[in-house]
């Protein structure tokens, strides 16, 4: 059977290094996925408010076709720059995109990102014309890497909400018979509830692994009612909730494939949180291929088991998430 790679985090992929960093004043963090080498990239936005920098650049049709890394970030529009933190730091590596080698042109990293709202949480936010998300998305990258890091309250989640309990930065991952991983890194802050009505479980808990959100099930009788929502906040103002997840395989993409996985990969938010993709939600899936290995035969039917890989993966990790920031 599937089983999760060596730490079930998204850094189980190979060519993946994941960073937080987080402001206790605050109360905001931001999260960085680094690409080594550049990775294939796309995007699926299914939240009615989405806040998201270089999306449109991750069309098939686009010129660029790889990108350096990905921010996950609180500080609503504000966090958006925590993208450009990482970009001055990938650039004066002397990494990005380049039409051509000419010494005297600086390469632009490619740096997608996408952002949630925290900034009615209580933390100061009197920074007057000086957000920290610049600086945080530095740090984040600073402490990039490919092994273990901190779940819960940490980087993107570390102010976030999960309808009434508190969000944060959840990972997991999933390596098949036949050697396929997939990981997700996910920041929940969602207005739906991740827990079933009256219970402790998770409503992703029929995808749990080795009890890795707490191994918490519903009674035997629970029937679902349709317009209970359970913990889900209450009074939702428009732009302040958001899902912001990252996908990434080892497994060779094309873009229009990876447009495919994120497609199928949303589906992990509904598996896991209720309700989901709402007008007050910012949802937006990435996908990265690292292309460590190709995409085995017959390719259709193997995109399917990764689409569905990913969503499985995404909604463990969101369980995960919330669980740890308890």
């Amino acid at each position: 059977m599937s089983a999760p790679g060596k730490n079930n985090l998204i850094t189980d992929i190979d060519g993946i290094q994941v960073g937080n960093a987080h402001d206790a004043a605050v109360k905001t963090g931001s999260s960085v996925i680094v690409c080594d080498p550049p990775c294939v990239g796309a995007v699926a936005v299914a939240g009615g408010g989405p806040g998201t920098r270089e999306t449109d650049l991750l069309d098939a049709d686009k010129l660029v076709e790889q990108v350096n890394a990905i921010t996950l970030s609180g500080g609503s529009a504000y966090g958006l720059a925590a993208a450009d933190g990482v970009a001055a730091a990938l650039g004066a590596r002397g990494q990005g995109f380049a039409m051509g080698d000419r010494p005297d042109v600086p390469k632009t990293p490619i740096v997608p990102g996408a952002i949630l709202y925290d900034l009615a949480n209580g933390g100061d936010k009197s920074w007057g014309e000086t957000p920290p998300y610049r600086a945080l998305g530095q740090s984040a990258l600073a402490a990039a890497t490919d092994g273990t890091f901190q779940l819960g309250a940490a980087g993107a989640g570390y102010g976030a909400r999960a309808g009434r309990h508190a969000g944060g930065l959840g990972s997991a991952s999933i390596v098949t018979d036949d050697g396929m991983s997939v990981g997700a890194l996910v920041a929940v802050n969602s207005f739906g509830s991740v827990y079933m009505p009256g219970t402790d479980a998770f409503w992703a808990w029929p995808f749990e692994i080795d009890h890795e959100f707490g191994g918490a099930r519903p009674p035997a009788s629970y029937r679902a009612d349709a317009e209970d929502w359970g913990a889900a906040k209450q009074n939702p103002q428009p732009g302040e909730n958001t899902t912001i997840a990252c996908i990434a395989t080892d497994v060779a993409l094309t873009p229009g494939q990876a447009k495919r996985v994120a497609n199928m990969a949303l589906a992990g938010m509904s598996r896991a949180i209720r309700p989901v993709f709402a007008p007050f939600d910012g949802d937006v899936v990435f996908v990265l291929s690292t292309a460590k290995q190709p995409l085995p035969e017959p390719s259709p039917l193997n995109l399917t088991r990764l689409g569905e890989l990913a969503a499985n993966t995404l909604a463990r990790a969101i369980a995960r998430g919330v669980h740890e920031a308890q």
